[in-house]
């Protein structure tokens, strides 16, 4: 197979819209077994991938803060929820608590969060690539591939499994 990561945020781009379709062919086949080839290619991505060498995610997307979530980081940071919300936060088209600015204002200058240990669930389970959540939110999944090597990755691997 040829090197999948090479160039893969023009591909990525290029690939957008058949890779829409191919999340949608996907989605039909639930219970197909599909999902369970997810945790192999997600741990194939990142024995290839360093996310602290690419931090796209927290340079350009913001995870939703969820009323836990505030409340754990507001602790860990020795703020008061209200203050947190007011300093980082903003509600979004969805009305979801999301980051007021891009890049990640807990990003550090070397791609490691400052509040890692108790980050957002999202955060946490970002991107996705080892549960049904990769099929289960298509639009996300390939918007996700523009932003994420991880998320290519799996997609290009799942193409050539599946042979859709």
């Amino acid at each position: 197979m040829s090197n999948i990561l090479e160039n893969w945020e023009q591909k990525a781009k290029d690939k957008q819209k058949a890779n829409k379709q191919f999340l949608e062919k996907l989605n039909s086949r639930r219970g197909k077994g599909v999902e369970k080839l997810l945790p192999k290619l997600h741990d194939e991505a990142f024995s290839k991938i360093d996310c602290l060498e690419c931090a796209g995610c927290c340079k350009t997307i913001s995870p939703r803060f969820k009323a836990p979530d505030i409340k754990r980081i507001s602790k860990h940071l020795g703020m008061k929820e209200a203050t947190f919300m007011d300093t980082y936060l903003k509600i979004d088209k969805d009305e979801d608590y999301v980051v007021k600015f891009s890049p990640c204002p807990f990003l550090g200058d070397d791609n490691y969060c400052s509040i890692y240990d108790v980050r957002p669930g999202d955060c946490h389970n970002y991107p996705y690539t080892d549960s049904y959540d990769f099929f289960k939110r298509p639009n996300i999944t390939y918007m996700n591939s523009t932003t994420c090597p991880a998320v290519y990755y799996v997609l290009e691997r799942l193409k050539d499994e599946m042979k859709l």
